[in-house]
């Protein structure tokens, strides 16, 4: 059966060979979300899905993953371009904040696409890890620091991209500062996700138009629609 869904995967790549954009949104679903946040995160969600749907180039280039992470972490959708599925899940909220198994997992699920993409032949863009959270980890240490140090090293050798957003007072910013060695986490003003996620669509849109290996410049300026923080390197 495994088999089977990995030649159905590899067939979907060959059957659209445009360069693609992988995408993992890794989401804490932890019970301090519950209520109006983890509403305006679905909404959010929402959102992204009918921009890019909408963006005649992304709607083929960009795939989107999301994994969760509370007491347990989930994959709530394996990578998918829009024009396969354009439903956006529905998250819920509860449990603890095992933030370093959700990166870990969502490593890894961005490592294995990677490796199909060669397998196909298709070109791909730098892979994007958007992290966001309200709290502080209090899942493994040890795995925690291994997810941290494997962030790092993608990081700094150029092979991947990380938006760390932090929600809320409470959200532990040295926390989300060990997934980040080039720019501080941006602290979402309010409950401004519809706004982050307007700002993602777009990026993702300028960066489906782009050359695979190339890195366009990312909108600095519209970054202060939903943060209190700006990135002063952000297209390093």
């Amino acid at each position: 059966m495994m088999r089977e869904e990995q030649l159905f995967k590899l067939k979907d790549l060959i059957d659209n060979p445009a360069a693609r954009l992988p995408v993992c949104l890794c989401l804490d679903t932890s019970s301090s979300m519950q209520g109006e946040k983890i509403n305006e995160l679905n909404k959010g969600i929402q959102l992204f899905y009918q921009n890019i749907s909408e963006d005649e180039m992304a709607v083929y280039s960009a795939e989107i993953c999301i994994v969760t992470f509370d007491s347990d972490v989930e994959i709530i959708q394996d990578f998918k371009t829009l024009d396969e599925n354009n439903t956006p899940p529905t998250l819920g909220a509860s449990g603890l904040t095992k933030m370093g198994e959700g990166v870990n997992k969502a490593l890894d699920l961005l490592e294995d696409r990677k490796e199909r993409y060669k397998e196909a032949g298709v070109d791909y863009y730098q892979p994007w890890l958007v992290l966001m959270t309200d709290g502080a980890p209090n899942g493994d240490k040890f795995v925690f620091k291994q997810a941290s140090e494997r962030t790092t090293n993608l990081v700094n050798s150029r092979k991947l991209t990380v938006f760390p957003i932090g929600i809320g007072s409470d959200a532990n910013f040295d926390a989300l500062k060990a997934f980040s060695p080039k720019f501080s986490p941006l602290k979402l003003k309010g409950l401004s996700f519809r706004e982050f996620f307007t700002w993602l669509s777009q990026s993702v849109s300028n960066t489906s138009q782009s050359i695979p290996g190339d890195h366009p410049p990312l909108d600095k300026e519209g970054i202060n629609e939903f943060s209190w923080k700006s990135w002063d390197n952000l297209d390093a």
